[in-house]
């Protein structure tokens, strides 16, 4: 899973817990799988702790995670830090899985070279910007490359959601609508409270239709009102994403692909982006912890209600946590009891909620201030080998 150092942590398929069963530090340290639900219930990164959990829904996995925690660069005796990304995928998993396994890669190497021509160490919204791109050509490379025996490539693609904590700066890149909301301690208050730190690219929000209606202004169907839904082009929600290459370049807008993913207007242009909206900013003391999660989970949750369960509840499982907080409020939007959506396989769970995937980060500003700490080098990817049937 990591390159350079970092100790691989990839078994062929995770082993099945027993109900009941312990999952404090320590214990299966490369997380548990029980049913369609996968969690690490606690571990340790370079700058404090963390929480993952990820809920299997669709009859294929399509959300992805990872958190690697050492060097960020090639060169491996410079600054260490921590690594977060959410891929929540759709049409497929192949573009999510496609991220997971080469994204932080070029993180890595474009910090690298960065790290002998800036003056900031080498890590920016620059170097983040250009490994997201760079994992968007090569996979609409391979797109063009299995076009004629697997047409169906041009149509998946996958929201990417990246935090880096380093150094005592926080980074965090999005493209689509999965969210990152920071918990932060108000001192006059004394609460915590939501401070989101990413904007959801959907066409449901009036502003992305605005952005969508400027960078097209001579396509009056760029952005159509279907079954009450808003959809680019009457087809997809999103405006940003890694894939959908049928919506990229006009090449993949033909047989053998497909109609219904095909666009009956000629475009010259993508009428999506791979690029992120990118933010940094510097962690003070106050910052506590930070939430990442797909759109799966801010469906049922507000990000100040999740921001109440991890300040209020144990550190120990508390990804888990929120994940079964959200089921809860899905069962009840449904009309029925949880104990009942937790027998209904996945294919059909779909119905009732999307995949979910959180990772917890909490923040230690005692480790955060030391930027050469050689903390633990960690490397998971969640959600792997999620096969079975219900939940605990």
């Amino acid at each position: 899973m990591v390159s350079g150092s970092l100790m691989r942590m990839m078994p062929p398929c995770w082993r099945p817990s027993v109900e009941g069963e312990d999952s404090s530090r320590g214990d299966d340290a490369n997380g548990r799988v029980d049913g369609l639900l996968w969690y690490k219930d606690l571990g340790d990164h370079d700058t404090g702790e963390f929480s993952m959990a990820v809920i299997q829904a669709n009859n294929l996995l399509e959300d992805h995670s990872q958190l690697e925690s050492g060097p960020l660069s090639l060169y491996e005796s410079g600054p260490h830090g921590t690594f977060v990304g959410i891929y929540d995928g759709h049409g497929g998993p192949a573009t999510a899985r496609f991220i997971n396994e080469h994204l932080f890669g070029y993180i890595k190497s474009i910090y690298y070279g960065a790290e002998f021509t800036t003056e900031n160490g080498g890590m920016s919204a620059d170097v983040i910007n250009k490994a997201f791109l760079a994992t968007e050509e090569d996979f609409l490379a391979l797109v063009r490359k299995q076009w004629l025996n697997d047409p169906h490539m041009a149509s998946v693609g996958s929201c990417c959601l990246v935090g880096i904590v380093c150094s005592g700066m926080l980074y965090i890149a999005n493209a689509g609508d999965s969210r990152v909301v920071l918990g932060r301690l108000d001192n006059m208050y004394k609460e915590v409270k939501a401070v989101p730190l990413s904007s959801e690219h959907n066409a449901s929000v009036e502003s992305v239709r605005e952005e969508l209606r400027s960078l097209h202004p001579d396509d009056p169907q760029i952005v159509v009102l279907k079954h009450t839904v808003w959809r680019v082009k009457g087809i997809i929600q999103i405006s940003r994403s890694i894939g959908d290459a049928y919506l990229k370049s006009a090449e993949f807008n033909r047989d053998p692909l497909l109609p219904k993913f095909r666009v009956p207007e000629p475009f010259d242009k993508p009428i999506l982006s791979a690029e992120p909206k990118t933010l940094v900013q510097k962690l003070d003391p106050e910052d506590q912890f930070l939430i990442f999660a797909s759109d799966g989970l801010w469906e049922h949750l507000s990000s100040q209600e999740a921001v109440d369960i991890v300040n209020t509840c144990p550190r120990n499982g508390i990804a888990r946590k929120l994940v079964k907080a959200a089921l809860r409020e899905a069962s009840k939007k449904r009309e029925m009891r949880y104990s009942d959506l937790k027998k209904i396989d996945r294919g059909v769970r779909r119905h009732f909620h999307d995949d979910i995937t959180v990772i917890v980060l909490f923040l230690d500003f005692h480790l955060i201030s030391q930027s050469y700490w050689q903390g633990p080098l960690v490397s998971i990817r969640g959600g792997v080998g999620v096969t079975g049937h219900g939940i605990c």
